[in-house]
């Protein structure tokens, strides 16, 4: 039976901590489960079995093909989180994205023109460069960066929106909807609908529109139409509920390109795989240099798309330390924040269980970033699962700090970072310090920061022209 809304409930449904969800109360009983899985862990040394077809495969350094975790389960569940908590309207479209998505897996036309726009026209192997001056800036580990910058359009999005455009293609829809926070990945789906001679609306929260005026320009003049959004926090947790209200109105001619590893399922299943080339490139590129897997693998987490794409490939190498680094806004302390992980509860939005950021009577929070791709108040539902399975670590970045991380990428090695990925930056930094030179490091470098730069302008105080 599939998680479903209460009849005439809102696509957008969120169900607090402490109100189990109508068909999911099975989860709710079962909360403490991912705690003694990770005692099990502990006094196993590696992690069994846990559910039907799920777990977590041991694998040496070095050894063989990576191994795939067999999640999400069959309704879309990362153990008790992820789901399809949505109205009966969007169950069947649901369905059959999730069976399109299937079968566009096994068809090798399908995937051979996907693999050739990746190659061709995204870019793809993006470089692992060692940044050797920041490196011996920090005076420990040794820092390599996963150029994620250098795809076309500038940021990692494009590897899924060229998968889900080309799906959309596939299964006959004329429209393209997104939501975006920063803007990457509304100028990644516009990019990828002149492609492909699709419509494109992009939903846009009225705050970002603002502090990302480069990219809202960028994408009117790769002909989508961008929606300003002027409800609740006017960032991105709005835009995706814009989004999802129009795909529920026009779900026969319109495809919604989500863009982050969260929403009901298919979404964070489809995400991951599409991504999940970033960490299959690094395996091969580490092994290629440093004839070894890395030690530590950094990324910045919203959503977490960037992340879970490098992350998913190392999943079963346990030497290998994984840390997702979220904003840490003006500090945890103070509220201005955008760290679900850190300061969450378990609760439902968008379609999907996760930890969530939540008021005292379980109202959603609003998150602060200086990055507006960050600035979301929940987590895709996979990297809530590994982190309640011990095998994620998280941490938090404050935006000084992320400013900090975004200086001195760009004046030690000429790199200039998106925010979001300043905040990756910030912490390795921090990490290698700790760390002997035998280590190494790998941060992914989400995007570039030209879009940012007026932003740390102004955060510095300093004029442009």
């Amino acid at each position: 039976m599939d998680d479903r809304a209460r009849p005439g409930e809102p696509a957008l449904a969120h169900h607090p901590r402490g109100r189990p969800h109508p068909g999911e109360r099975g989860a709710r009983r079962g909360d403490r489960a991912p705690v003694r899985r990770r005692r099990e862990l502990g006094r196993r040394g590696a992690a069994g079995p846990q559910g039907p077809g799920q777990g977590l495969a041991v694998r040496r350094r070095g050894e063989g093909r990576p191994v795939k975790p067999k999640l999400p389960d069959a309704r879309g569940h990362f153990g008790r989180f992820g789901g399809r908590f949505v109205p009966e309207t969007l169950m069947a479209p649901l369905i059959e994205l999730e069976r399109a998505w299937s079968a566009a897996k096994r068809d090798r036309p399908f995937q051979q023109r996907l693999a050739g726009l990746l190659r061709d026209y995204a870019g793809r192997p993006t470089p692992l460069y060692h940044a050797a001056r920041l490196s011996e800036q920090c005076g420990g580990a040794r820092i390599y960066l996963k150029r994620e910058d250098l795809c076309h359009t500038g940021a990692h999005k494009i590897n899924n929106v060229l998968g889900q455009a080309l799906l959309a293609a596939r299964m006959k829809k004329g429209r393209l909807i997104a939501e975006t926070g920063a803007g990457q990945h509304g100028v990644a789906t516009a990019t990828a609908a002149a492609l492909l001679g699709l419509e494109c609306d992009v939903y846009m929260g009225a705050e970002d529109v603002e502090r990302q005026a480069l990219n809202v320009f960028r994408m009117r003049l790769l002909g989508a139409r961008v929606i300003s959004v002027e409800s609740g926090s006017r960032t991105l947790k709005d835009a995706i509920n814009e989004a999802l209200r129009d795909w529920v109105t026009n779900v026969r001619t319109t495809y919604y390109l989500l863009g982050s590893a969260l929403g009901p399922h298919p979404y964070p299943m489809m995400v991951r795989d599409l991504h999940a080339v970033i960490g299959q490139e690094t395996r091969r590129q580490t092994r290629g240099v440093l004839r070894r897997l890395p030690d530590v693998l950094v990324a910045c987490v919203g959503g977490g798309s960037n992340a879970i794409g490098l992350f998913h490939p190392f999943i079963g190498d346990r030497r290998v330390r994984i840390i997702g680094v979220e904003p840490g806004g003006e500090g945890i302390a103070t509220g201005r924040h955008g760290a679900s992980m850190s300061a969450g509860a378990v609760g439902v939005l968008h379609g999907c269980m996760s930890y969530l950021l939540q008021s005292d009577d379980g109202q959603i929070a609003t998150a602060h970033s200086i990055s507006a791709g960050l600035d979301y108040p929940g987590v895709g539902p996979e990297h809530a699962y590994y982190r309640d399975a011990g095998r994620f670590e998280f941490v938090s970045i404050t935006d000084a700090e992320a400013l900090e991380g975004f200086e001195a990428l760009t004046r030690l090695e000429g790199i200039m970072p998106a925010l979001e990925s300043a905040h990756a930056v910030a912490y390795a930094m921090r990490l290698a310090k700790t760390l002997p030179r035998s280590k190494a490091i790998v941060v992914g470098l989400s995007g570039r920061g030209d879009k940012d730069v007026h932003v740390v302008a102004k955060a510095l105080g300093k004029a442009i022209g």
